[in-house]
């Protein structure tokens, strides 16, 4: 077990892709070209990233205090929301929609954090925010030269099975379809069964910040056709941007 996470270690700095710059990609090429090819810089950040960092940040913090067995510390969960806050104003100029102010959109991810603590805690935890280094193969079985990177919010385990938990916070509900048809989980499944050698489940867990907040759930399964299709299409948009293909959408 050492040495592999000595390898592990010494991998984490090769190329790797990860669902956020496969979906950039596949969102928009030249947006890719210009953040992970040129590396330009960004000088500005919305609030409603700046908002799902932080209550992130206050989630890890809270399921950290869970399973460590330590009496849970509200209080310093939304110290760690602040403090997350404050770095990303301090790295980039906060962009704020029309009608919206800096102690709303605090509030609102306070109000997040509160709604998510009645809920009934998460047993089992085995992982929080752990950075999964996993190689990718095609629907042949073929092992691609690059790997992927996946950073689960959250993995537990029941009897027989893991449940990755992803966390989002979002203007309005999720559609089950939204869940199926996306890559996110694929990339999980993928990571964990190569990771651990088991089958798992994702759970997406939705803050919604509407005007009364809610909290949704919403389950999802992968297949092992689907971790090599996933391995299908890595493999093409690595050939597309091998060939400098860089469209804008």
């Amino acid at each position: 077990q050492g040495n592999v996470n000595r390898e592990r270690e010494q991998m984490s700095d090769r190329p790797h892709w990860s669902y956020s710059s496969i979906n950039q990609y596949l969102r928009c090429p030249l947006q890719y070209f210009f953040q992970r090819v040129l590396g330009l810089p960004s000088r500005t950040v919305g609030s409603g990233l700046v908002l799902g960092s932080a209550v992130h940040a206050g989630l890890a913090e809270y399921h950290r205090q869970l399973k460590d067995l330590e009496q849970i510390d509200n209080d310093g969960v939304l110290k760690t929301f602040h403090e997350c806050w404050s770095e990303k104003e301090a790295r980039e100029e906060v962009i704020y929609k029309d009608g919206e102010t800096r102690e709303e959109g605090i509030a609102q991810g306070v109000h997040l954090l509160e709604l998510y603590f009645q809920e009934p805690p998460p047993e089992g935890i085995v992982a929080i925010e752990q950075r999964i280094l996993v190689p990718l193969y095609n629907s042949h079985g073929e092992y691609l030269e690059t790997p992927l990177v996946a950073i689960a919010d959250l993995i537990t385990a029941s009897e027989d099975s893991l449940t990755v938990k992803e966390f989002k916070t979002s203007g309005r509900a999720y559609s089950a379809s939204e869940v199926e048809s996306s890559l996110q989980p694929t990339c999980y499944v993928h990571a964990v069964r190569q990771i651990f050698g088991k089958e798992a489940n994702v759970e997406y867990t939705v803050l919604v910040k509407t005007r009364t907040p809610k909290i949704q759930r919403i389950q999802t399964a992968r297949y092992v056709e689907d971790c090599g299709r996933l391995g299908d299409l890595v493999q093409t948009v690595q050939r597309a941007v091998d060939f400098n293909v860089f469209y804008p959408v």
